[in-house]
């Protein structure tokens, strides 16, 4: 679904409005068994999970988490790009999501199982709720070992777990560099509360970050 400015944005609001639709179901997903070992005061991960705004917007009430930034990952690695050629969905590049993270407050592996409980469906190919492309893949880029190790470990615990039917997609991808996206992209849920895409997809996950893991979940979000 593109989210274009004027007359494009307000025609896919009254789209948002008018489909039956709904997020997508949270799952609790299991507490991982691997973890990665901090070796900084703050660690940075990066995930991908469909449109960035959601991504952003729940990471960033996670306690622990000091910045999330929306942007661009998983293309090749110098080529520069922008939301408008990312949205062909031919650059190889998706909408993702850098974390900062205190790891005395959340792990790695903590931030895994909320990806994968309320934010992200490891199911779904190449998509995530209306949003359909290569550019809204659910993929994980690993930038240490420990967090390789993690990943990897975490995704073959989720598909033993049988809490999904279908079999799990989400991809391990080398990390090859992160584009922010423009200042308008950024921090979209916190100023954009009532916009119609953000009502309908992303508010029923914070509700349920809220619920489902209330040690974790922040009030007030981060910057």
């Amino acid at each position: 679904m593109r989210r274009a400015d004027g007359i494009a944005l307000a025609f896919l609001a009254a789209l948002a409005v008018a489909s039956p639709l709904r997020a997508e179901r949270p799952v609790l997903a299991p507490a991982p068994a691997v973890d990665a070992v901090p070796a900084r005061k703050l660690e940075t991960a990066i995930f991908a999970g469909g449109c960035y705004w959601g991504v952003e917007g729940l990471f960033s009430h996670v306690r622990g988490v000091r910045l999330a930034v929306s942007g661009f990952a998983g293309g090749p690695r110098g080529r520069r790009v922008d939301y408008e050629q990312v949205s062909q969905g031919d650059t190889g590049f998706a909408e993702a999501v850098r974390v900062t993270y205190d790891p005395r407050q959340v792990s790695y592996g903590t931030l895994l199982r909320i990806f994968f409980s309320v934010i992200a469906d490891p199911t779904t190919l190449d998509y995530q709720g209306p949003d359909h492309g290569t550019q809204y893949r659910s993929a994980l880029f690993p930038l240490n070992a420990g967090q390789d190790r993690a990943a990897r470990a975490y995704l073959a615990q989720l598909g033993q777990s049988g809490l999904w039917r279908d079999p799990i997609v989400t991809r391990i991808e080398g990390f090859t560099g992160f584009q922010d996206a423009d200042r308008h992209h950024q921090d979209f849920l916190t100023k954009n509360p009532r916009h119609p895409y953000i009502q309908r997809w992303d508010m029923p996950k914070l509700a349920a970050l809220k619920a489902m893991f209330p040690a974790f979940y922040s009030d007030r979000p981060s910057a």
